[in-house]
């Protein structure tokens, strides 16, 4: 059986207010738009999640509440708190925790770039691929029956993409 994860970054988020918490920044106008596109570029290729886990920022749950009309309402969110700035091996933890398929996970960086290239055979051929910028969208597919199963490396490259590309 094949797993599909769609992982994905934040869209750009706002500085605006110097004195917000770093959890609630909202998206600014760019990260506005480019979590749509994302989102239609994902829905054009077949990728519909099933299950969304996000990290509580503002900024991760206003992507997935951009991105969530143009997929079919149908997919469970769940706010993950570990999922704040977390380092590659709580996200791995949090996903070998899922039940659907296909799942989306929402974070931030560094530990969303890392988590990526930690999960990959290969990673794609992409120049961004490495520093993961906001909204970048990875598609990867496992070979198991359960993401309990799923480890470091196992993944498969399906997509890539950054909103640059779109």
């Amino acid at each position: 059986m094949t797993l599909l994860l769609i992982l994905v970054r934040h869209a750009k988020s706002s500085w605006g207010d110097p004195a917000a918490e770093d959890i609630d920044r909202p998206l600014n106008k760019r990260g506005q738009k480019a979590a749509p596109e994302i989102a239609k570029w994902l829905n054009s290729k077949g990728y519909i999640p099933a299950e969304v886990v996000s990290s509580p920022a503002r900024r991760t749950l206003e992507t997935w509440d951009r991105m969530a009309p143009h997929f079919p309402d149908t997919a469970l969110i769940r706010r993950e708190p570990d999922l704040y700035l977390a380092p590659p091996s709580t996200m791995l933890n949090s996903l070998q925790n899922c039940a659907a398929d296909p799942v989306m996970m929402l974070g931030h960086n560094p530990g969303i770039a890392g988590f990526a290239a930690a999960l990959l055979a290969s990673p794609p051929d992409h120049p961004r691929f490495r520093d993961y910028p906001t909204c970048s969208t990875l598609v990867a597919a496992f070979e198991a029956s359960d993401w309990a199963e799923v480890q470091p490396g196992s993944g498969k490259v399906l997509d890539f993409t950054i909103p640059a590309d779109l």
